[in-house]
């Protein structure tokens, strides 16, 4: 079964192709990470697959639906590159907000709240602000989020941006984690060393066309 797949997809914004006939497939349970410098077009192609934008041509499949279609993105965690959150809310108001939205509600929800912030190592800021927070306390609370809802598929975008080496660490072991329960996992990076400690495939990109693909 295919979690999601790209068929000869092209983004074209005026005169600039972000991405040009680009065509892959994710198997259900795989991991896959999705390299290329900045401006491949790795953030393009998530926004399109999450519905954010069409696509010029080419046709779109998130677990057999048109992205733009909101059954589509039922049971997927999205992690952005360029994490903003509102500083006003706690930690734990906007995990209820994220938890609210994913469909959990009442004690089921504060209980996968609990634990999602204990998996991040953010149960003790619940209270805090997220104005006051580090950058790598709130990319912290970001994996937190997009956890939530136990999602089948997890699209990250340099998920490690942020993190010191013990957050990097720990990202390895949460998206690791994602892996053994079933979880379809696609990584963005730039970075070869975080793609080959957490993904068994691979796709280059480079100026919006897809250059190699294929088992890591």
């Amino acid at each position: 079964m295919v979690a999601l797949e790209l068929a000869a997809v092209s983004k074209r914004d005026g005169s600039r192709t972000a991405l040009a006939e680009v065509s892959l497939a994710v198997p259900a349970g795989s991991s896959l990470g999705l390299l290329g410098p900045n401006g491949a077009g790795k953030t393009t192609a998530l926004r399109l697959l999450l519905g954010f934008t069409g696509p010029s041509g080419g046709g779109i499949l998130l677990h057999g639906h048109d992205p733009m279609d909101p059954a589509a993105r039922e049971g997927v965690g999205y992690l952005p590159e360029r994490l903003v959150l509102p500083g006003r809310m706690s930690v734990r108001r906007f995990l209820r907000l994220h938890g609210s939205l994913a469909g959990l509600t009442g004690a089921a929800r504060e209980r996968e709240i609990d634990d999602v912030m204990e998996l991040t190592g953010v149960a003790d800021r619940a209270r805090d602000r997220l104005s006051g927070l580090s950058k790598g306390l709130l990319q912290r609370v970001g994996f937190a989020q997009a956890f939530l809802g136990k999602p089948r598929l997890l699209l990250l975008d340099e998920p490690t941006s942020g993190l010191d080496p013990i957050g990097i660490r720990d990202a390895r072991d949460w998206i690791a984690g994602a892996r053994e329960r079933g979880c379809t996992v696609l990584v963005s990076s730039h970075l070869l060393s975080e793609v080959e400690r957490t993904c068994d495939h691979v796709a280059v990109l480079h100026e919006g066309r897809v250059v190699a693909s294929g088992p890591l």
